[in-house]
């Protein structure tokens, strides 16, 4: 039996292989095995004081951010506890207690 990734978005164990996807039972989520095998691993993300970040690491914003297309704001000292790193701008996929799923840069956080 081949070793499948866990899903991305829930982390559940139990994702299955649908033609040229992999998909998560619990959430549905799918995504292409091609971006499987270009994971998150290979990325070196590093906060705002040179610290490199690990999948799964907890970090603290140093900066108030305001949330685009809401008049909300995410306030200096916020703990996140589990991060996962992403390719792209915005390098930090989370979830804020109070707020939710978020993408942050990873030059406005600290590994805690």
């Amino acid at each position: 039996m081949t070793n499948l990734p866990k899903c991305p978005t829930c982390s559940s164990e139990y994702t299955y292989e649908d033609g040229d996807m992999f998909v998560c039972p619990e959430c549905a989520f799918e995504w292409p095995i091609a971006a499987a095998e270009n994971a998150a691993t290979d990325i070196i993300v590093r906060d705002a004081f040179g610290n490199e970040l690990k999948a799964g690491d907890s970090i603290t914003v140093i900066k108030d951010l305001k949330i685009k297309g809401s008049s909300s704001v995410v306030k200096t000292g916020v703990k996140i506890k589990i991060i996962r790193l992403v390719a792209g701008d915005h390098d930090i996929d989370c979830k804020i207690d109070g707020v939710g799923a978020m993408q942050l840069k990873s030059e406005f956080v600290k590994k805690a």
